[in-house]
């Protein structure tokens, strides 16, 4: 199709839009639950253009008319200011997006506490994972802490090798060995929680490795550097002791 045929047909499209009476939110909401059967919708709204309604589900965003007849599935642009719409919107939701550190399933982690220990981070992470990695050598470099690595063995041959790190007589010895210095575990067999961190590791939507998340709740995915880290703590703490103050006043 060229490029003229193109904006024909979406001249078309944004034509029609134009002409719809807006539908009430729960309405759309549950025409569109209908299509994701196990999976929640987590929010649903309109918006000011073509008149669609954005849809977010997990951490893709995508949008629907009013009887959730068509799913578009892609970036909307605007196309003054030249800005992706959708982009702007999934740095919001991952911004805004928080997992209480006492949800998670912190007796079936690797516990390591370094100083004083007074500040918490949980570490969803792969044996196998390259950033997990880097990530480990960062946290050399950060002391005061308590450090729940949690692991996540979702690439190829992970579960196995998960598996041994976990039954090793030093736990702490052999995730640092393999991670710092790749000195593989000895085989040994016990029983391990892994179903239970990947369990939980699925439905806090954790879709790569290394991911944190800080004792406010608050996530950050991916590798990140020590002076980061350190930055993420501290203004994590700080948000817990403002609101333990705000309860106390």
């Amino acid at each position: 199709m060229t490029i003229r045929w193109k904006l024909f047909v979406f001249t078309l499209i944004i034509s029609s839009f134009s002409q719809m009476v807006w539908a009430s939110e729960d309405v759309v909401k549950k025409a569109v639950q209908q299509h994701f059967e196990g999976n929640a919708i987590d929010s649903l709204k309109k918006t000011p253009y073509l008149g669609l309604y954005e849809v977010v589900v997990g951490d893709e965003v995508f949008y629907t008319d009013e009887k959730a007849n068509y799913f578009f599935f892609g970036h909307m642009i605007d196309t003054k200011t030249r800005t992706s719409m959708t982009n702007e919107r999934l740095q919001e939701i991952k911004a805004a997006r928080r997992v209480p550190l006492d949800s998670l399933p912190l007796k079936s982690a690797i516990k390591i506490v370094k100083g004083d220990g007074k500040r918490h981070v949980a570490i969803f992470t792969d044996p196998n994972c390259p950033y997990c990695k880097k990530l480990e050598k960062e946290l050399l470099d950060i002391n005061n802490v308590t450090i729940y690595t949690l692991l996540y063995p979702v690439l190829n041959g992970s579960m196995e090798l998960a598996k041994k790190i976990w039954c090793a007589d030093n736990q702490i010895k052999a995730w640092d060995d393999y991670m710092l210095k790749n000195i593989a575990p000895t085989s040994k067999e016990c029983e391990t929680p892994l179903d239970v961190l990947v369990k939980s590791g699925r439905e806090n939507k954790v879709s790569g490795t290394p991911t944190l998340v800080f004792a406010d709740g608050s996530i950050v995915g991916g590798m990140i550097p020590a002076a980061v880290i350190e930055e993420k703590l501290n203004n994590a703490a700080n948000a817990i002791e403002s609101a333990k103050d705000a309860k106390g006043k």
